[in-house]
């Protein structure tokens, strides 16, 4: 199979509601989007990178990275209800009418900054081994999702654990996986027909460590990535 030609997309919005202008908040002396940026430019099977903005603060930083902005993004596709399938069906048509095009795309959101280009990689390949028409990344489960329920208003725990579930250890239980948003791998033409196929028969998962799934949501996020990424660099 030839390798396919592959766009690394980097959607970074300007709005946050919980944690305002997360994408260029400092971590380990530089912004958060720039962590995704490197691993993507070093990642071997990606072709090109670009960030998908609506703001022009986080287009100069992109670009100083090593990023392409090669448009600014609509207002009505950069709201807290713009889906992501909207942002990549804009980003390659917007591209394909300066001549661009690509076979794969994977997506690359900012506030995965432990992500490296080895995961980038090995997600790639698995997709195209695989022949696959999604390939996400996961990782396992923090605890096991049997010992977690909603709560009634007055915090009742009764029934909140399954007979079977009373007693067991977390080792007795099925390792379970969540998305992690980290890499998301879709062929181009899937995107622009509408006809993505996540989590439906061909799509694949690509497991990542847990200490490269931290997702950047609250500020007790930027602690931990920082102290993740101390570690990683004290041992390199």
């Amino acid at each position: 199979m030839s390798r396919p030609r592959t766009l690394a997309l980097v959607p970074a919005r300007g709005g946050s509601r919980r944690l305002p202008g997360k994408n260029l908040a400092a971590l380990a002396g530089r912004p958060l989007i720039g962590w995704t940026i490197d691993a993507a430019l070093s990642a071997r099977s990606v072709d090109d990178v670009i960030v998908s903005t609506d703001d022009p603060a986080i287009a100069e930083v992109a670009q100083a990275a090593g990023a392409e902005v090669p448009f600014l993004r609509p207002k009505d596709i950069a709201t807290d209800h713009s889906s992501t399938e909207e942002v990549m069906r804009h980003a390659l048509q917007s591209l394909a009418e300066a001549g661009r095009t690509w076979d794969l795309l994977v997506l690359l959101q900012p506030t995965s900054p432990l992500r490296t280009s080895a995961d980038i990689d090995e997600a790639v390949t698995l997709f195209r081994e695989r022949q696959a028409s999604a390939v996400i990344s996961v990782c396992t489960t923090d605890h096991p999702p049997e010992w977690c329920n909603p709560l009634p208003p007055d915090r009742s725990l009764e029934g909140f654990l399954r007979p079977d579930v009373v007693g067991k250890r977390s080792q007795d239980l099925p390792t379970s996986y969540r998305l992690n948003g980290a890499i998301y791998i879709y062929p181009c033409q899937a995107i622009r027909e509408g006809a993505l196929a996540a989590f439906a028969r061909g799509s694949y998962a690509y497991v990542m460590p847990r200490e490269h799934s931290i997702d950047i949501d609250e500020p007790i996020d930027l602690v931990i990535a920082g102290a993740l990424l101390e570690r990683r660099e004290s041992t390199t």
